[in-house]
């Protein structure tokens, strides 16, 4: 990793210097203590989650001994939680992201797909992951997707009704029989775990005709689009492949009892949820209780519901939420600013308008980038790297919403047009831990500069902040950063800003500039940063 520019600039600060793109370069092999694991996300003073990969990380099967052997750098850098990728077997084998799936029981243990191993790497090495991140304090979030199947094992001849993919409400022509990828026997497993087999009748429609080669989008017979879903195309429950039958009472069972063993036989403490507005609201909230109940974990959870309509995603969460969410609206903003190059196109006095950390913060999880929003990607809703210090900056320092951290931003993503980490990133996420705590003063109040604050507290030492952020021109601002540091002399740790001294009232002007993020702190401050790093050198 590097730093700056700003107070620290010096190479000394890099741990082991800056890898291929910039970010942090990762050890093999590691000896670390065991910590205390927290039962929810929120349980350390300012929590921070790790998305743990990117979508082009190299389908080597070297995924999960790779975290195992960094474990105790994660919980260094200032990691606390952590999103692992589908553990599972996808239709694509090896080269697979986990997103294609095939089947839940497989971890990477069978020869099936055409490799035992995942992209990520055998089963034993997964639970060996998940392990050495409990011994660095770490809580383990398990990625899951239960909305489609993938690569079945042959097919059936169905009954099914051809709709309008942009409206699937709009019926095409009379029901045909269709040749259906829907039988899933798992061969390779052969009963192992689980002797439950898939046929037509656990999916509700399908996109692909095998007798005539036809796409489209087909509704089987007997079957009706799950009204708990997202109204996009009239209705969003069909997403791809075989749209699984969520609500049958036998599929339900088998993924209940599926959910029971991957928790006892993985020991992860948490789930994120995929593609949850394409699943009708009613399964989760019957599946994730019963699953708490029968294992006896808390189980914090993260449900994907991907849109820009707070209310859209209110209206799932409800009065008695049973999962955070991501906060999709506020990295769309993050986005758009990013676009405005500069040049002041995007309202920075409404970046948190309509955001899940603004309406309901206490189920928010904030986040700049993740392997969908990637260049080339479904979502593709790229940050540019001029604002992403600055964003991150927005999710990691402030006091509400648990801020997630992606991979790629955090040790660059060579595999996707070599884009290189965010070279601030790992300073802001030991700023985090050291200084942002205290009260906070919002001045989010101009479209083209907005800043805030944090006033520390007696139980960080030489804790507090003041932030700065511009979109297009050189600027400056008065803050209130607390009547404790008055007369205090505060430096720009990030930024080009000159060292300033707190007023006697509790203000102080601090400076940003052209397009620019200013981190400023007690003097006091850069020694414990500095120590931080060197602490963290010292574990590269």
């Amino acid at each position: 990793m590097c730093w700056g520019p700003g107070r620290f600039r010096s190479d000394s600060a890099q741990p082991t210097g800056p890898g291929p793109t910039g970010g942090v370069v990762m050890a093999r092999s590691r000896t670390v203590t065991q910590l205390p694991v927290p039962s929810t996300l929120t349980a350390p003073t300012n929590p921070v989650l790790l998305q743990g990969f990117t979508w082009d990380l190299p389908a080597d099967g070297t995924h999960w001994r790779l975290i195992a052997d960094n474990a105790i750098l994660l919980a260094a850098t200032g990691v606390t939680s952590m999103w692992l990728p589908p553990a599972y077997k996808g239709h694509e084998g090896i080269n697979d992201v986990g997103y294609g799936v095939y089947d839940l029981y497989d971890l990477g243990e069978f020869d099936q797909k055409g490799s035992v191993a995942t992209k990520y790497g055998t089963k034993d090495e997964y639970i060996e992951a998940v392990k050495a991140l409990h011994d660095a304090g770490i809580v383990v979030l398990a990625d899951i997707v239960f909305n489609h199947r993938m690569g079945a094992d042959a097919t059936e001849e169905v009954v099914a009704t051809p709709v309008d993919p942009k409206d699937r409400y709009r019926v095409l022509g009379p029901p045909e029989t269709i040749t259906a990828w829907t039988r899933f026997t798992f061969p390779g497993r052969d009963g192992a775990y689980s002797d439950f087999t898939w046929n037509w009748r656990c999916f509700k429609g399908t996109d692909w005709d095998e007798a005539t080669g036809r796409n489209g989008v087909w509704l089987f017979e007997g079957k009706q689009w799950h009204e708990q879903v997202a109204e996009e195309h009239g209705n969003f429950d069909y997403l791809m492949g075989a749209d699984v039958h969520l609500s049958d009472p036998a599929v339900a069972h088998e993924l209940q009892r599926w959910g029971q063993w991957f928790l006892e036989t993985t020991g992860v403490d948490g789930l994120r949820l995929d593609a949850v507005k394409h699943i009708g609201r009613s399964f989760f909230r019957q599946w994730l209780p019963e699953l708490r109940r029968t294992t006896g974990k808390a189980l914090p959870t993260v449900g994907e519901y991907w849109t820009e309509d707070i209310d859209l995603m209110m209206n799932y969460l409800g009065e008695e939420p049973i999962m955070d969410l991501f906060d999709s609206p506020l990295h769309h903003n993050f986005y758009l600013a990013s676009c405005s190059e500069g040049k002041g196109g995007f309202d920075l006095s409404g970046m948190f308008v309509d955001t899940v950390v603004q309406v309901r913060p206490e189920n928010a999880i904030t986040f700049v980038e993740n392997h969908d929003t990637q260049p080339g990607q479904a979502l593709e809703s790229y940050v540019e790297p001029w604002f992403k210090p600055s964003a991150y900056a927005l999710i990691l320092l402030r006091d509400k919403g648990v801020p997630c951290v992606f991979w790629g931003d955090l040790f660059g993503t060579p595999e996707t047009g070599d884009i290189p980490a965010v070279t601030d990133l790992p300073l802001l996420m030991r700023a985090r831990r050291s200084l942002a705590h205290g009260p906070q003063h919002d001045y989010i109040d101009s479209p083209e500069c907005i800043g805030f604050t944090r006033e520390g507290d007696d139980d960080h030492p030489a804790s507090g902040l003041a932030v700065l952020i511009s979109d297009r021109c050189a600027a400056a601002k008065r803050m209130r950063v607390g009547t404790r540091h008055a007369g205090q002399t505060w430096v720009c740790v990030i930024g080009e800003g000159e060292d300033v001294v707190i007023d006697e009232d509790g203000t102080v002007e601090v400076s940003v500039t052209d397009s620019g993020l200013s981190l400023y702190a007690p003097i006091d401050a850069t020694g414990i940063l500095q120590r931080a790093l060197e602490h963290l050198a010292r574990v590269c």
